[in-house]
């Protein structure tokens, strides 16, 4: 006795075999994500009325630097996760799937480069 349906038999569709790894990778950075962006908030907070050069340097430092570029790329990650699945279950054609998949990546790495590029150069001291 077979558990597939019948349209799923004859177009020869079933499981790609990919989805639990998906959804663990979404869990683990959306649990990245809350506790950075806990970390994140206290460190905005901390810094409210201190003059420029006190938030810069503070930025610039490495444990800072380093869990900041931590917070982008897990926001990046988990936001390119997101968008797949709803991109794959909403968008219509083969072809418009796989552009709107292929700019996904582009604007999360795009997202993720160009604030990591932010950080590094106050990192730097830039």
């Amino acid at each position: 006795m077979s558990m597939r349906t019948p349209l799923g038999t004859v177009r020869g569709l079933g499981s790609a075999k990919d989805g639990t790894g998906h959804f663990w990778l979404q869990r683990l950075t959306s649990i990245a994500s809350l506790v950075l962006t806990i970390f994140a908030f206290a460190l905005a907070i901390s810094l409210v009325g201190e003059p420029h050069a006190v938030v810069a340097a503070r930025l610039g430092s490495p444990f800072i630097a380093v869990a900041l570029l931590a917070t982008i790329f897990a926001y990046a990650y988990h936001m390119q996760l997101g968008m797949q699945v709803i991109i794959e279950d909403y968008v219509q054609g083969e072809l418009a799937r796989v552009l709107a998949l292929a700019g996904n990546i582009f604007f999360c790495f795009a997202v993720a480069l160009f604030s990591a590029f932010a950080v590094l150069k106050l990192g730097f001291g830039g």
